[in-house]
């Protein structure tokens, strides 16, 4: 109880939507901001207590506070999460414990889609805000032959189709390839008028920056690749990913200015 009136010294500002476990969950948080972000969005998203502590453990504040500006940053820990453009939607990892298989398990592309079909809650949860699931193995017939979109989803705050496409290794160029022939006849032929244009999205196990710069990944605003992760990870290593990349990103850019 000390540790409660610390943490929340104003008892005008406590929120009759979260429970008294709701409470106990969040003392577990120290940063502030982060504690505010996760008040936000357990009462906009109607959290339970399960989904809020599943949602603290997965390190969602920081998996999305770590790639935006300090000035967006504090906007999400007063805001919450706010979708308003595509590139709100995209989360880097993706965290997809849920579906208990081990990093190191020979997982096919059809396991991981039906794993996370049997766990579709879960995943709706993981993806984010305002998603409905459409359909899985979406058939597309072109000149009689066939296609199969992985997995289709609506996004009703946007408006918008979401494509995912599931792939076990690196991302290639042939991935990026299918998914642009994806979201293209998705606009012609599924999209209606009122419809804002469809987000494709390549979830893989690895991805490497110069294929995104150097494909059309680097100049598309509606299509995205991602990694998933198999495990829970910690702040510690979701910040040397980040810096490992923008590192990575940095040399190239010295690269290109000496040659």
């Amino acid at each position: 109880m000390r540790q409660f009136y610390l943490t929340f010294p104003n008892w005008n500002a406590l929120r009759s939507e979260l429970t008294w476990t709701h409470y106990r969950l969040l003392l577990k948080v120290e940063k502030d901001e982060a504690r505010s972000f996760y008040v936000n969005e357990a009462i906009y998203s109607n959290w339970s207590t399960r989904e809020l502590e599943r949602q603290i453990d997965a390190l969602l504040y920081e998996r999305l506070a770590l790639s935006k500006n300090k000035k967006k940053t504090r906007q999400l820990a007063n805001n919450g999460h706010l979708v308003k453009t595509a590139q709100d939607l995209i989360k880097d990892p993706y965290v997809l414990e849920f579906i208990n298989v081990k990093e190191n398990h020979a997982l096919t592309e059809k396991d991981l889609e039906q794993n996370l079909i049997d766990r579709l809650q879960d995943f709706l949860l993981e993806l984010g805000k305002g998603f409905a699931f459409i359909a899985r193995q979406k058939r597309i017939t072109v000149d009689n032959d066939h296609f199969y979109v992985d997995l289709v989803f609506y996004n009703y705050l946007l408006r918008c189709f979401v494509l995912v496409d599931l792939k076990i290794g690196k991302l290639t160029h042939q991935d990026i390839g299918q998914m642009d022939f994806y979201v293209r006849y998705f606009e012609q032929e599924e999209k209606r008028l009122d419809d804002n244009p469809t987000i494709g999205l390549i979830l893989c196990s690895a991805k490497n920056e110069s294929m995104v710069k150097y494909t059309l990944l680097g100049q598309n605003k509606r299509i995205f690749a991602a990694r998933y992760k198999l495990y829970l990870p910690s702040e510690k290593e979701l910040q040397k990913e980040l810096d490992e990349e923008r590192a990575k990103i940095e040399m190239e850019r010295k690269l290109l200015k000496r040659s």
